[in-house]
């Protein structure tokens, strides 16, 4: 499955890149599952971005959804920190 991640604000600086293709395992399920995935495998930057999973909120297919939601056919996962406004 081929999957289109999006990586916004410090999530995108740590990272070095705002978005990529990426062909996770199919044994992945949620994007918590996605998320220790590129942590454990992708390198150091990702590593940081994603080692406090309580600082992330995500989108499937552009809707908000928590860490723990199924990726099923996702197209496009965002994933950035909490957005705040004023």
């Amino acid at each position: 499955m081929r999957v289109r991640l999006l990586y916004f604000a410090w999530v995108r600086e740590r990272i070095g890149r705002g978005e990529e293709d990426v062909d996770p395992p199919a044994s992945l399920a949620s994007v918590a599952d996605l998320v220790d995935w590129l942590a454990t495998t992708r390198g150091a930057g990702y590593a940081e971005a994603f080692g406090d999973r309580h600082r992330l909120r995500a989108a499937v297919d552009q809707r908000f959804v928590p860490l723990t939601a199924a990726i099923g056919a996702a197209r496009e996962i965002a994933l950035f920190p909490p957005v705040t406004g004023g």
